[in-house]
């Protein structure tokens, strides 16, 4: 079941602030099973990898959480954090307990210096939070485009890193318009599904 109609570009704000609100809206027993839900379909992906470096998000405005998928992961796998650095994202691996400073939007980041900061590239599968998503594999973030283009170089090869966004299944849509800057996502999970994009029509 799909949600909100597909959204010519002048409408992605509304859309944004529809899609923010519902997922607000959700109570807190519903969002607690879905983390667990979530968590199940992340560590049964595929292509989720054993050993290296996977990186998650720090869930705020209603994002539904990872915390219980981070806990789950095998011992071979790494968690970060990303870090934002001269408009790309970085990654840093943190624990709970781990200091943290506030970025620009207010968002915990890893407190550490920039030179043991860890590339896009280094990451095995980066979790990616969202506000809307199609089942072609299309992202609407919040439209500041930090993911796309820190990971501009996967639309021209495959994977790793897998990119995977988190979402409730309410936010999921019926189309999302693709732009030639968006990279695509290779899953989408939510609790309800495991979303692997179908091939986007012409």
């Amino acid at each position: 079941m799909t949600g909100a109609q597909s959204p010519n570009l002048a409408d992605r704000t509304a859309l944004r602030r529809e899609l923010r609100q519902r997922r607000r809206d959700i109570p807190a027993a519903q969002r607690i099973a879905a983390a667990e839900k979530l968590a199940e379909r992340l560590l049964a992906l595929p292509f989720a990898p054993a050993s290296g470096y996977v990186a998650g998000y720090w869930a705020m405005d209603g994002e539904i959480a990872l915390h219980v998928w981070q806990l789950r992961l095998p011992p071979g796998l790494v968690y970060c954090l990303p870090v934002l650095h001269e408009e790309r994202l970085h990654f840093a691996p943190w624990r709970p307990g781990d200091p943290l400073v506030s970025n620009r939007y207010g968002i915990p980041e890893p407190d550490l210096a920039v030179d043991s900061l860890l590339g896009a590239e280094a990451m095995s599968l980066v979790v990616a939070p969202l506000v809307g998503f199609d089942a072609y594999g299309q992202r609407l973030g919040m439209g500041a485009g930090w993911y796309d283009r820190s990971f501009a170089f996967r639309r021209e090869r495959a994977g790793p890193p897998w990119l995977v966004g988190a979402a409730f299944a309410a936010q999921r849509i019926d189309r999302l318009p693709a732009e030639s800057w968006d990279v695509p996502l290779d899953a989408v999970c939510s609790e309800n599904e495991t979303l692997i994009p179908q091939k986007t029509p012409a």
